[in-house]
């Protein structure tokens, strides 16, 4: 019998448990390629997975971990051989399908992204999966038509992982960036990153206006509720706003006036089930827009025995940047 390290994920009288713990490579789901996972790091959903405050998981046992990165051991899939280095985030790992905080995962080889040139295993999950949602909101915006000479832009969650790559990266391409936080104990972080702007995220989190003052041309939002609302009541005609999160709340509490007085667009960022095509574009535009100094001094290195101690700590936001767990 082969077995390696791994958190598994039980159900218990109530709610789940989770633990480190041996997992037999012959309960392995289905997939063709087999991969040595070397990195992975703890997203806002793995917060909510390891501490059972939301049903995240959705099959048991699980492997809990949403995102990895590693090498291929073996594989069946004609995209890909041993030796192959990779990088997968969402499709249901550590949800519906065995995750990523294990020495070994087997999956589709269409779930795979090959990692890029110049970015080790390491990098690729200081990224990690609230990374390439930021991109995939920067993307977002671009397509949209937001540039920075139609005005700053806002992020919200600005010290937390989305919000600390979305930041760098909106900086890089030129944008005045406007960062809300809950800690502006934060703030010299924040303006290292490339925020231009620091604003206290009770500015943003009472009761919406149904039109505020014009204040920004677009945002990545990854708080919801009340504040996506008042992002939308204060963005400038023609703007947009990529929304990717909910650490407030799944709820809208908005108006219709937004969207048909001055054409704001809301714009939906999943990266869960993202098109593969898309993927390989933003990870492409990782590698190339995000600067590796500033990717340095959001992460900090964590080992496996550390994640469900950090689970807490995420979900409470006292977590700055990015979090890479070293799997092997």
């Amino acid at each position: 019998m082969t077995t390696f390290k791994a958190i598994r994920i039980d159900k218990a009288d109530k709610g789940t448990t989770a633990f480190l713990t041996q997992f037999d490579e012959a309960e392995l789901m289905d997939g063709d390629v087999t991969v040595a996972v070397e990195w992975s790091t703890v997203n806002y959903k793995d917060g909510l997975a390891v501490t059972g405050k939301a049903p995240v998981v959705r099959r048991f046992p699980m492997i809990a971990g949403i995102d990895f990165a590693g090498t291929v051991i073996a594989s069946s899939h004609p995209d890909w051989k041993a030796g192959d280095k990779i990088v997968s985030t969402g499709w249901g790992l550590g949800e519906t399908h065995l995750g990523a905080y294990a020495e070994k995962a087997r999956v589709k080889g269409d779930w795979l992204v090959r990692l890029p040139e110049g970015m080790s295993a390491r990098d690729a999950m200081a990224i990690g999966t609230a990374g390439f949602t930021a991109m995939l909101s920067v993307l977002a915006l671009e397509r949209h038509g937001v540039t920075p000479k139609h005005g700053p832009v806002v992020v919200t969650g600005a010290a937390g992982g989305v919000g600390s790559v979305a930041i760098a990266l909106l900086a890089k391409l030129g944008f005045h960036v406007i960062a809300s936080t809950g800690r502006t104990s934060e703030s010299q972080y924040l303006r290292d990153l490339g925020a231009a702007e620091i604003v206290d995220r009770n500015e943003l989190s009472g009761p919406a206006k149904m039109l505020g003052k014009e204040r920004w041309a677009g945002g990545v939002d990854s708080v919801g509720s009340t504040t996506l609302a008042n992002l939308l009541s204060m963005t400038k005609y023609g703007g947009a706003i990529a929304a990717c999160g909910l650490a407030a709340g799944m709820d809208l509490p908005s108006s219709v006036a937004p969207f048909i007085l001055r054409g704001v667009c809301l714009l939906g960022i999943d990266s869960v089930m993202c098109p593969i095509e898309r993927r390989r574009v933003a990870w492409s535009r990782l590698a190339s827009d995000l600067d590796k100094s500033k990717l340095s001094e959001i992460t900090h290195e964590i080992s496996l025995d550390d994640v469900i101690a950090t689970g807490p700590k995420i979900l409470g936001g006292q977590v700055r940047g990015r979090l890479v767990v070293k799997i092997t």
